[in-house]
């Protein structure tokens, strides 16, 4: 057998680190060293001397780098439809909108993904998820098309194949031309899952099953989902106790809140994570601390649709994994995570019960790290910068004039204004340089989503 070949490294030094492990271990000035893709020694002061096959060298003077930002919930199509139903509470929103999403094509989700992960990467997102749950007759293949968009960029991606079979006729919300037939979405999803899911260390591509929501899905395709889901090894994904709404249709519809119908139909377990859990009493949270079961946190788009603030902090001590979502650009327009690393920190502090002991610069940042590579199962491989670990990061620019007064780096990235992106790295590729992707032309994209955006209008309009 021939010798494999000798790794190539980077190294990047002269830079904070804040390593995001188990205690929180950070340096004033440290240096990372990465192998291939693998991060191969972090510590404090110089990199070891004598390194072989450097193949690239970064003055990190000025810089703080991280793990890499890890986005847990989204629905990258809404990002041709944004502006729309500003002033809408979540129902309300839903009905407004679906006619319209229910337009989509191939084409139009091929762009929307380029968009939403453009936003997403250029600040800082190396992991991105994308729950898909509107499929059109006729539309071609979208989730082949978004998971396309996510590897011309370079990112770590989650696609959750969603889908809907519960429509207005049958007391859901979406029309009743925009939903799949139970046998259809199952075995669209299990298709989706044979083609595209890699389950090896340092997979780039992975499928969650993900019916949409219990207001637009029959109990027995969220039985029969999970069932799917556990006979193919991958994860879970849906909405649960985004609004009061929402929390009234399930005791009307079957009897009970979210949190045990949630469990009646197989829908707690360490391999599922849910999207807001906004309303949450102590019985919901202990049952997810339980089972595992955990939450992608969504703050901006919580309070755009005037859903509440979720109680994380209780969620956080009781021992639920707690991730971040930038969640659909039809309810947080700006598209970026890294912002909610702030929002989720000032929200959360609004809660009578927490105030200003809600969330701290550092919590806020494992959120959106270590807290999301646990809720997409990844925490062995991504969320924080450790020797064997993926060289998933970014070198966020702290010595501009936007920082200057702030002299602790996190402090700094987190309530302060948006950092820019000096460079990000995916897998030790790097994608982003000067907050400009590097592997695809975002102005090209700014054109394409206008397009998009205006072509889907015209077929809503016409329709």
């Amino acid at each position: 057998m021939a010798p494999s070949a000798a790794p190539q490294r980077i190294v990047i030094e002269n830079c904070a680190i804040a390593t995001v492990d188990a205690n929180d271990t950070e340096y004033a000035s440290g240096y990372l060293v990465v192998a291939d893709n693998k991060i191969e020694s972090i510590g404090a002061g110089q990199a070891p001397k004598g390194l072989e096959n450097v193949v690239r060298r970064i003055d990190g003077t000025g810089h703080l780098v991280t793990p890499g930002l890890i986005n847990t919930h989204h629905h990258f199509y809404q990002w041709i439809t944004r502006g729309l139903a500003t002033d809408h509470n979540l129902f309300n929103w839903l009905v407004a909108l679906y006619p319209t999403w229910a337009r989509i094509d191939e084409q139009m989700g091929r762009v929307a993904a380029q968009g939403s992960l453009a936003m997403m990467a250029r600040g800082g997102v190396t992991t991105a998820m994308d729950h898909h749950y509107v499929y059109p007759r006729n539309s071609g293949d979208l989730s082949g098309a978004i998971i396309g968009a996510a590897s011309e960029m370079g990112v770590r991606f989650t696609l959750a194949r969603g889908s809907m079979d519960r429509s207005e006729k049958d007391g859901g919300l979406p029309p009743d031309f925009a939903v799949e037939t139970l046998e259809g979405a199952l075995s669209a999803t299990a298709e989706t899952v044979d083609r595209f899911h890699d389950a090896s260390f340092g997979s780039m591509t992975q499928v969650a099953v993900a019916p949409c929501s219990p207001f637009s899905v029959s109990t027995e395709l969220m039985k029969q989902g999970a069932e799917l889901a556990r006979a193919k090894g991958v994860r879970l994904h849906t909405h649960g106790s985004e609004t009061v709404e929402e929390e009234q249709f399930c005791k009307e519809l079957f009897g009970m809140g979210p949190t045990d119908y949630f469990e009646s139909t197989g829908w707690l377990g360490n391999d599922v994570w849910m999207a807001h859990c906004v309303h949450m009493n102590d019985s919901d949270i202990a049952a997810f601390a339980r089972t595992g079961t955990g939450v992608a946190h969504c703050p901006s788009s919580n309070a755009r649709l005037a859903a509440g603030i979720a109680r994380v902090p209780d969620m956080l001590k009781a021992g639920v994994p707690v991730g971040l979502g930038v969640d659909g650009t039809a309810s947080n327009e700006s598209g970026e995570l890294h912002t909610e690393l702030r929002n989720a920190l000032l929200i959360n502090r609004l809660n009578a019960q927490h105030r200003e002991a809600a969330l701290n610069a550092r919590q806020a940042l494992r959120l959106g790290t270590y807290g999301g590579a646990q809720v997409l199962g990844r925490a062995d491989q991504i969320g924080s910068l450790e020797a064997g670990k993926l060289a998933d990061f970014v070198l966020w620019k702290l010595d501009t004039l936007a920082h200057a007064s702030i002299a602790d780096p996190v402090t700094a990235l987190v309530f302060g204004a948006a950092a820019p992106v000096t460079a990000s790295f995916v897998n030790g590729r790097q994608i982003v340089e000067n907050s400009r992707l590097t592997t695809v032309d975002e102005d090209a994209i700014a054109v394409a989503t206008r397009e998009e955006a205006q072509r889907l209008a015209r077929i809503a309009a016409q329709a």
